[in-house]
């Protein structure tokens, strides 16, 4: 590794333990796990970011990706798979791989991920890239995120990387009883409130708000 992306990995990571320090009030997380540090460092964020913006991959920001759709700044990637609370052998479901940078940290911290994607182009080249990547945990389709994957469940996290209007009743559906959903739901003003939602033994969710954030909509069916 050169001595400049090793210093631009490093200002990344210490931009990411600000945000996490400074939004504390609200996550109630007041730093990432160093597992999930090490996990940032080691996922090359610039392999999942085109051409055109490779110069920006080690920045602390979203970035296009083609299609309509973004990568998600590194924060919020950290911060959702955190509030996931992954043990290395948790089954995730993913809705929308997007460029696959996400599935990627997900692989690395859980057992199985399951990521669906509504593009066909987005995700045929998020499965080959995290194929050559090595990532052999990871699973992707193109679908309907709405809808889950059912034959896969139960899931004990589930993670939502596009704002929608309500909680797909699907996913909840597919979270095994103490599961996570972390999910971006649309506020009455503009962008989202990120909830992390428990499945509780009736079948119903314990929400708590986290943070408000800015995701690409969710498309699909209701």
């Amino acid at each position: 590794m050169s001595a400049e992306r090793e210093q631009r990995i490093e200002s990344l990571i210490q931009a990411v333990v600000r945000d996490f320090r400074e939004t504390a009030r609200t996550t109630g997380v007041s730093a990432p796990d160093p597992e999930l540090i090490d996990v940032l460092r080691r996922v090359p964020r610039d392999d999942f970011v085109p051409d055109s913006g490779s110069g920006y991959a080690w920045q602390n920001r979203a970035l296009p990706i083609g299609h309509g759709q973004t990568i998600s700044q590194p924060f919020v990637v950290a911060l959702m798979t955190q509030l996931l609370e992954l043990k290395a052998d948790s089954r995730v479901l993913e809705i929308g791989t997007g460029s696959g940078y996400q599935a990627a940290i997900l692989a690395e911290l859980a057992g199985e991920v399951y990521s669906i994607e509504v593009v066909p182009e987005l995700a045929s080249a998020a499965a080959a890239r995290l194929a050559r990547l090595g990532y052999q945990n990871v699973q992707v389709r193109t679908g309907n995120g709405r809808e889950g994957w059912p034959e896969a469940a139960p899931f004990d996290g589930v993670i939502v990387t596009a704002g929608a209007d309500s909680i797909p009743p699907a996913l909840v559906e597919q979270l095994r009883v103490g599961g996570r959903l972390v999910i971006p739901v649309d506020t009455q003003w503009s962008g989202q409130d990120l909830l992390v939602c428990v499945k509780e033994e009736d079948g119903s969710l314990r929400e708590q708000r986290a943070l408000s954030v800015i995701f690409v909509p969710l498309v699909g069916g209701r």
